[in-house]
């Protein structure tokens, strides 16, 4: 499964990030997922993606990004404010798998 992080300038999310893989693979799931910038992200949401997800700091632009997800024919979702975190790793997945079912 591909994951698209996108934030701020594409490092924030580290940590969420590797929570999500940590917790993927705890349950022998196959992910990469790879974390970008709002500068970025219209382009790289169109490299097949399964599911993109918008950091909490970039409420502001989730209808914006929503938009070019659409477009690239990808569900996009707000991470929830609990899951962006280092303990967020069963929460984040929950919601991966929820998006792509």
């Amino acid at each position: 499964m591909k994951v698209l992080f996108v934030c701020s300038a594409g490092m924030s999310s580290t940590i969420a990030v590797n929570a999500l893989k940590a917790e993927a693979d705890k349950k022998g799931i196959e992910m990469d997922v790879l974390a970008v910038g709002t500068q970025e992200f219209e382009e790289e949401v169109k490299k097949g993606y399964d599911v993109a997800m918008v950091a909490p700091q970039i409420r502001h632009r989730y209808d914006y990004l929503e938009e070019a997800a659409k477009e690239a024919g990808i569900p996009c979702a707000l991470i929830q404010p609990q899951a962006y975190s280092p303990l967020g790793g069963p929460k984040l997945l929950a919601q991966v798998l929820e998006l792509v079912k």
